[in-house]
């Protein structure tokens, strides 16, 4: 793949795009997060009252 032609997803706690890496190519369709530290600071899935 080149560079400019690489799948993006949008993070969900940051907000951000970020673009497909070597290191995902065997489960791409599993990343959820753009980096370990969202991955730590995932949104509840239940909203607190």
């Amino acid at each position: 793949m080149k560079k400019n032609n690489l799948p993006e997803k949008i993070c969900p706690v940051c907000n951000r795009s970020f673009q497909w890496r070597k290191k995902w190519e065997k489960n791409w369709d599993s990343v959820k997060y753009c980096s370990k530290r969202c991955a730590s600071e995932k949104l509840p899935s239940t909203p607190l009252i």
